[in-house]
């Protein structure tokens, strides 16, 4: 199988006021006289170790069932900079949403070939890095056009900015496993995951956004999130 290459770069964030660390797929077809669809994953370095992303997309593109896409993952520095940045009551999570849209967004843009349009940008997340990357989708749509949202942390503020959200925005692709019901967190506590991406679920049906969901027989891990990343790709990039 072809593979691409990945790129390990620094980019300085005003916004965050601190370099932060890419790590940027290019495919093994990659020219400038093409065009790319963007995936841009907090969580980053998970997606790419753990998700194995690159090689995922390596093998679909071979197969020729999506279209060309580049891969930006955006690694934390730390467990508790994960939550300061991610969580809905983070201290710089407002700070790391303008970091995505108006820092990196035009750093991608002018450096490689995409589409520069929403429905050519794409956020994905597991868990806290879901909720940051609906949250940051919802804050710019127009940047945004689709939000991947694996096993998301859902709490009331979650719920209401999707109930304010125009359905008509973005698109979603949502998981949640049946055992998540009891998770732990790294604060040490113990978490209801599952009911409240019930309820997310609910609110996106009712309000008619562009929408896919699924509850698969698992638990909070890359055990399964992994697997369901190839249905991501061909649902989301799928020619």
């Amino acid at each position: 199988m072809k593979t691409g290459t990945v790129h390990d770069i620094t980019l300085y964030s005003k916004e965050l006021g601190e370099e932060r660390q890419l790590l940027i797929y290019l495919p093994q077809n990659y020219s400038p006289l093409y065009k790319y669809s963007i995936l841009i994953a907090s969580d980053g370095k998970d997606f790419f170790q753990l998700g194995r992303i690159p090689r995922v997309v390596d093998g679909l593109l071979e197969e020729g069932e999506i279209e060309n896409v580049i891969v930006v993952g955006v690694p934390y520095k730390s467990v508790r900079e994960r939550h300061e940045i991610y969580h809905p009551s983070g201290e710089r999570t407002n700070a790391y949403m303008r970091f995505l849209a108006h820092e990196l967004v035009p750093y991608l843009d002018e450096n490689y070939p995409t589409y520069q349009v929403g429905n050519g940008r794409a956020l994905i997340g597991d868990s806290l890095a879901a909720t940051i990357s609906f949250m940051t989708a919802a804050k710019y749509p127009n940047i945004f056009g689709k939000s991947i949202l694996m096993s998301p942390y859902v709490d009331q503020r979650i719920l209401e900015i999707a109930r304010q959200t125009d359905p008509k925005a973005f698109s979603v692709y949502h998981i949640i496993g049946l055992k998540e019901d009891e998770v732990k967190m790294t604060t040490g506590e113990v978490t209801d995951f599952l009911q409240p991406n019930r309820e997310l679920n609910k609110i996106f049906k009712e309000r008619g956004f562009d929408y896919f969901y699924d509850e698969f027989n698992g638990n909070h891990s890359w055990k399964f999130w992994q697997p369901d990343l190839k249905r991501v790709m061909k649902m989301k990039f799928g020619i």
